[in-house]
């Protein structure tokens, strides 16, 4: 059984089709590349993944339950976590406080309720541990960090919500190389966990380095989904831009 199955979702807004019938599998340690060009619907297929859209038609089940009558919230408790792309984090607080905001532990003083701050600093610094993240000071400011360590612990607080699957929406976007390298081991640790990932990503390369499978998206249609290990580049760009348009996809390529 799949971990997450999506069948023939259908999505419009007015009067214009986003999404056409879309399937797709994600099954458990699996790395799924999730590529196409700017309005393919990617964003859109994963709002209505995570509950934040309704699809018009279709199913979507997670180990064979149906997700699309659960809110956001229920979803998030069932497994289904996504890191967005502006990281959501608080940049004035710490590591810890990121990684447990709005779920910090408590311990009772005469009665009264108060943040642990021991306990939230001590588990988050096993969580990051756990990661392999590279962070050289849990009590700094997450807005001191560079990009790859803020994903880091992005990654971190999705793991205390102990997902199934992690979605992540260009999280190597304007990072640089040494850092790419970075969150792409951390995908890896997801991947070695036995969490479903689905990468959406315009950097081709850090699709390939790291997925098992790429499904390309173009005009709200799954036109395509390749083996990674059995794919070279020009088969991903041809099938972003359209097999017979030969001069778009070397433009394309030479862009990625």
């Amino acid at each position: 059984m799949s971990l997450l199955k999506v069948s023939g979702i259908e999505k419009g807004f007015g009067s214009v089709s986003v999404l056409r019938g879309i399937d797709m599998t994600l099954g458990p340690g699996e790395v799924i590349g999730l590529v196409g060009d700017n309005g393919a619907g990617k964003s859109t297929l994963m709002k209505i993944i995570t509950g934040m859209y309704q699809a018009d038609s279709g199913s979507i089940t997670l180990e064979g339950d149906n997700l699309l009558d659960l809110t956001p919230g229920a979803r998030r408790d069932r497994g289904v976590e996504m890191i967005y792309q502006d990281l959501a984090l608080a940049k004035q607080q710490d590591v810890a406080s990121n990684i447990f905001l709005g779920r910090e532990p408590t311990r009772r003083v005469l009665g009264i309720p108060l943040v642990d701050r021991r306990k939230m600093k001590r588990d988050a610094q096993i969580m990051v541990d756990q990661l392999g993240a590279r962070l050289p000071d849990l009590t700094r400011p997450v807005g001191l960090f560079s990009g790859g360590q803020q994903q880091s612990v992005a990654i971190a607080r999705a793991l205390t919500f102990d997902p199934k699957i992690v979605i992540m929406d260009e999280p190597t976007a304007a990072l640089a190389v040494r850092e790419v390298q970075s969150v792409l081991g951390l995908i890896h640790q997801l991947k070695s966990r036995g969490i479903g990932v689905i990468l959406i990503s315009h950097r081709l390369n850090d699709v390939l380095a790291v997925t098992d499978r790429i499904v390309v998206l173009r005009q709200g249609r799954a036109v395509a989904n390749f083996v990674t290990n059995d794919t070279k580049m020009p088969d991903i760009v041809s099938a972003i831009v359209g097999g017979g348009d030969i001069a778009a996809a070397a433009a394309h390529e030479a862009k990625g």
